[in-house]
């Protein structure tokens, strides 16, 4: 196959703003959310486990709408697509807490996290060939992005939960802020599509099988992501015998290393290649995981759990920029990358908590390091990544007014 060399963008400078923004908004969504589970739970009255199974409709949703995404961007073209999907969900934020029951509630959450799955394939998708188009990795920077903008969302959610704000009244201004902010930052992006003849993707088509390979390298990567959220509070205070105040401040500390390390993730990748930054992330966070197993004190395990977010960091966003370079169908490659992907953040706290139940919490994050381990062994499966790439399967989208390209990569 001849490999399509990207036109550059008409405004790079604006392209590259929006798709950064759009990445904050998706991640403000989630960040809003999280902040008032207590409250719904408590409105309705849920059990622990009631909770629980509440909470797994999102990834659920998601995993089954995922492959949907590369329709809409065939259809409506990348920057419509993203605007409308992005919109959606800011609407679904709304949905929680009007719930009146456990199945209703399980209804809307599988409505919210179909929307937020969609979402995010098409703004990956579209982040992608913008850094393509710009020779240069950005895919770190806008992921670092959704962090800032969850750590963001999250503070204002926080405040009001600590003044007792209906949560009904909060989510919903909250989603009409999100969905004003939406619609101007969207209108930024590159118009990119397929011209009228290009055949659109299959709905549910299984994705290439590289992506899948790439997948799993995303795999081991959230899977430490995950564990060390839900647990590394829970670590601290039963395993180091850390207090409250520090326990609960883990996830904060953790969240804020994770958004740092990506926003200036980019620079690493750019000096290093993708290739070398995997195995360097996999190095770090392998000896973040040998000092959470070694630690006694909170002293040892604060450091090993904010190495392990550091050595994370970049992995994803470089799997979504890999998956962004296969084929002819990029938006097909990437669900299948964020299934996978996506996935190992649902099942780790759940995996944890049963080694932990049969064994200790210890031996739980030996998986954790062994996981982090394999990173530096499976780094080559990110080549693609590469910002100058040509591998034989490159291709590109081409704005509208270059419809004349073979544009059936969307």
């Amino acid at each position: 196959m001849t490999v399509t060399t990207p036109e550059p963008l008409a405004d790079p400078r604006r392209s590259r703003l929006s798709i950064a923004l759009v990445f904050g908004v998706h991640g403000a969504v989630g960040g809003t959310f999280v902040t008032r589970i207590p409250w719904i739970q408590h409105r309705l009255d849920l059990s622990p486990g009631q909770l629980g199974l509440a909470l797994v409709m999102p990834a659920i949703g998601s995993s089954l709408a995922m492959p949907l995404a590369g329709r809409f961007v065939h259809r409506y073209g990348g920057r419509a697509a993203v605007r409308g999907l992005l919109s959606l969900w800011c609407l679904a934020l709304t949905l929680p807490a009007l719930a009146p029951s456990l199945p209703a509630l399980c209804a809307v959450l599988l409505v919210y996290g179909a929307t937020a799955g969609m979402a995010d394939v098409a703004m990956n998708a579209q982040g992608v060939e913008i850094e393509q188009r710009l020779g240069r990795s950005i895919m770190s920077g806008l992921h670092g992005m959704w962090s800032a903008g969850g750590l963001l969302a999250s503070g204002f959610g926080i405040l009001a939960a600590h003044l007792d704000l209906d949560a009904r009244l909060q989510l919903a201004l909250t989603a009409l802020v999100l969905l004003a902010l939406a619609q101007p930052v969207g209108r930024g992006l590159p118009d990119l599509r397929a011209p009228e003849e290009a055949e659109a993707p299959a709905r549910f088509a299984l994705p290439p099988r590289s992506s899948l390979v790439i997948g799993l390298v995303g795999f081991c990567a959230v899977f430490g992501e995950g564990a060390s959220m839900d647990w590394s509070g829970v670590y601290l205070r039963d395993v180091t015998g850390a207090s409250a105040t520090v326990a609960a401040a883990s996830y904060t500390a953790f969240s804020l290393t994770m958004a740092v390390s990506r926003l200036a993730g980019d620079a690493v990748i750019r000096r290093l290649g993708a290739v070398r930054a995997t195995r360097l992330g996999g190095a770090i966070a392998t000896l973040g995981g040998l000092l959470v197993v070694a630690a006694d004190h909170p002293a040892l395990a604060i450091p090993g759990f904010a190495l392990i977010g550091v050595g994370v960091a970049v992995i994803v966003p470089l799997a979504f920029a890999a998956a962004g370079r296969i084929g002819n169908n990029p938006s097909q490659a990437i669900a299948g990358v964020a299934t996978v992907t996506y996935t190992s953040g649902l099942i780790a706290p759940a995996v944890i908590g049963t080694l932990a139940q049969a064994t200790s919490l210890t031996v739980s994050f030996g998986l954790v390091t062994l996981l982090a381990f394999a990173l530096l062994l499976s780094a080559g499966a990110l080549r693609r990544a590469e910002p100058n790439s040509t591998d034989d399967n490159v291709t590109a989208m081409s704005p509208e007014s270059s419809s004349e390209k073979d544009l059936s990569t969307i």
